[in-house]
């Protein structure tokens, strides 16, 4: 890396001299009077801020800190360990491998032929005669349509529009989408589908929008609204260690729950229905299943049902599914599992590079897979795997006391993972 180009532009008035490589252009951070470097880059360069030299900082070697000024610093460093919130119960949502020790992952392209056409026979087998029928719904609810109209969307963000606008159609059409409701978003990311529930019910009273996102996010949208009446709140923690009942918001009015999700990834579909539907330790066999199942923890309001839009089948985890009782009862177990999230991408991808990281090994498979099935056929697998992997979580939901199904939401042109699992409290 060079520390200053000589033959480039020089660096903005005011601004550090040192350039950036890797960016092409120099460092836009501002310089102290008569400086010509930032904090940043002043070591690097023999001149110091403060007459100390900088060094690497401890809890995240991606920014450095005046050795003198270190111990302020660590107390207030962004990448310091912050105090667990009251809802954070460590794994609490995780689930269990049932006891026994988690099986090496093998790859496809490490079966032999022999052993893949076996996977084959056991799924065909296993989906013989499985109630688990996608039904084409393609909805759209009236709140974004003057968006959906605007020709400054580009045609990404018309896509993404386009399905939230089927989401909020299946919640409208399930009786979901009301006030006096309080609406858990999970992998929230920017806020976008909570957004649009708000917009569709912001006449309504008492309603609460959560938003769960494990990771730190820019340009969010809930911080806009600041209505009366309606309550945003985002939550910075990972799914697998939330507990709802000690969030502190849902136990002011204890609303009713409904959770929503856009594109939620692989386990944190198995993460999410755990964290709404069950509570550890807690059987309380005598009730009837019915009523035990909706109601969450006293903490907070009953379960009304759930939309969540499903992709990426295959970094499902045997540990984290809720569908293990129902493989085990196929007669398949962890290895199958594993198999057939791995098999699931063919129902998008088939054996095209998805990116650079994924080029080795799909051309292993390519080479393995190649001329045992065709490309319509591997397709046809990967679909296979995906429902028999949904159909697992449809009995998960019907053993908790719901009816859930499987609906196609947008057209393949939209996006290829168009399935959303929908579910509400079946009658006793």
């Amino acid at each position: 890396m060079q520390h200053a180009a000589s033959n480039m532009a020089a660096p903005l008035p005011g601004r550090c001299a040192f350039f950036v490589e890797k960016k092409k252009r120099f460092c836009k951070m501002i310089v102290g009077k008569g400086k010509k470097f930032c904090g940043e880059h002043a070591d690097m360069e023999g001149e110091s801020v403060d007459g100390s030299r900088r060094i690497v900082c401890p809890l995240d070697p991606k920014h450095t800190v005046s050795e003198n000024k270190l111990e302020n610093h660590l107390k207030k460093c962004n990448s310091r360990e912050k105090d667990k919130p009251v809802y954070y119960v460590e794994n609490i949502n995780a689930g269990s491998s049932g006891g026994a020790e988690p099986q090496e992952q093998v790859s496809l392209c490490e079966r032999s032929r022999t052993e893949l056409q076996s996977l084959v026979d056991q799924l065909k087998a296993a989906v013989t005669g499985l109630d688990c029928n996608v039904e084409d719904g393609v909805l759209s609810h009236p709140v974004l349509q003057v968006e959906l109209s605007n020709p400054k969307n580009g045609d990404s963000a018309h896509k993404h529009l386009k399905q939230q606008s089927s989401i909020l159609g299946h919640l409208q059409d399930l009786g979901l989408l009301e006030g006096g409701r309080c609406f858990v978003e999970f992998g929230a990311g920017r806020g976008k589908l909570s957004h649009w529930i708000h917009e569709a019910l912001k006449t309504s009273q008492d309603l609460q929008l959560l938003l769960v996102e494990r990771c730190s996010t820019r340009f969010k949208v809930d911080g806009k609204h600041q209505d009366v009446g309606v309550e945003f709140e985002r939550l910075q923690v990972d799914i697998q260690h939330l507990d709802l009942s000690k969030v502190p918001l849902l136990q002011t009015k204890k609303l009713p729950l409904v959770g929503v999700g856009k594109h939620l990834c692989g386990a944190a579909t198995d993460l999410a229905l755990r964290c709404l539907l069950e509570r550890p330790g807690h059987e309380e066999e005598s009730e009837p299943r019915h009523k035990r199942m909706r109601t969450m923890d006293p903490g907070c309001g009953s379960v009304l049902g759930l939309a969540v839009a499903l992709c990426c089948h295959h970094r499902c985890e045997w540990r984290h599914y809720v569908g293990q009782e129902f493989f085990l009862k196929q007669g398949l177990g962890e290895m199958e599992f594993s198999a057939f999230c791995r098999m699931s991408s063919w129902a998008t991808c088939g054996l095209r590079l998805t990116n650079q990281d994924e080029g080795h090994e799909a051309a292993e498979e390519r080479d393995s897979v190649s001329g045992f099935l065709s490309a319509a056929e591997r397709e046809q697998m990967g679909r296979r795997c995906k429902e028999l992997i949904d159909a697992g979580r449809l009995h998960f939901l019907k053993t908790k006391g719901f009816e859930g199904k499987l609906r196609r939401y947008a057209d393949p042109q939209v996006t290829l993972e168009n399935v959303l699992l929908t579910a509400v409290a079946a009658s006793p």
